[in-house]
């Protein structure tokens, strides 16, 4: 009898303990939401704290005689101050009401915007949003190439980058002969896209205003 009321309290006893752990299982952590864009506009700025956008150009510095547009809006959408726009100086600089000379050649557009707002906000405005946009600037690629075209310029590439953004060469193309032919007028070539390709020789850099010439083979 006493063995049959020890066994009856094990096993009651090995129920509780079942029931125990599957009540202290927990449900899994909701998953974090990383769908966000955090480059939408929401994000990068905000009207009533003064912020602002920087359009166009990305991560490309300002140089003197550069094209740029500079917007001022007030709260409630006030055009506070007349938008600039206009070319950078020889000096690198723009003039802007009651700031005077801001230095402009070597900043980004966000660099700038950033800039802009601080010297008006709080001295002059409460809140302010500036919005900087300068024009885009381009590199040409021509000849032996499946899409020639001019293409923006839009940071730091090389002279094989920028023919594979033409969509490579052709099947004619003389690719020991390509030229580049800089704005100020200066040329670099006839480089040896082959021998970069391969390794052994440095992939040339393509600036602003570039002309990128690649010739047809002579049979």
């Amino acid at each position: 009898m006493k063995n049959a009321r020890q066994l009856i309290c094990g096993i009651g006893l090995l129920i509780t303990i079942i029931l125990g752990l599957a009540g202290c299982k927990t449900s899994p952590p909701a998953s974090f939401n990383s769908s966000f864009d955090y480059n939408d506009p929401v994000f990068a700025s905000d009207p009533l704290s003064g912020g602002g956008g920087s359009t166009n150009r990305g991560g490309v510095a300002f140089k003197p005689e550069d094209t740029i547009r500079i917007t001022f809006v007030g709260p409630e959408n006030s055009q506070v101050i007349q938008p600039h726009e206009g070319r950078v100086s020889e000096d690198g600089t723009i003039t802007l009401p009651l700031i005077g000379a801001v230095k402009v050649a070597g900043k980004t557009a966000g660099e700038l915007r950033t800039i802009i707002h601080d010297a008006y906000v709080p001295r002059y405005y409460l809140r302010l949003t500036v919005t900087v946009q300068g024009q885009d600037r381009f590199y040409y690629v021509g000849g032996e190439v499946k899409a020639p075209n001019r293409y923006i310029w839009a940071g730091e590439i090389s002279l094989t980058k920028a023919i594979q953004t033409a969509s490579d060469f052709t099947d004619w193309a003389q690719k020991k002969k390509v030229k580049i032919t800089r704005a100020d007028g200066t040329t670099v070539g006839p480089v040896n896209c082959v021998k970069i390709l391969e390794g052994r020789l440095p992939d040339p850099p393509v600036y602003p205003g570039d002309k990128i010439y690649v010739p047809r083979k002579v049979w």
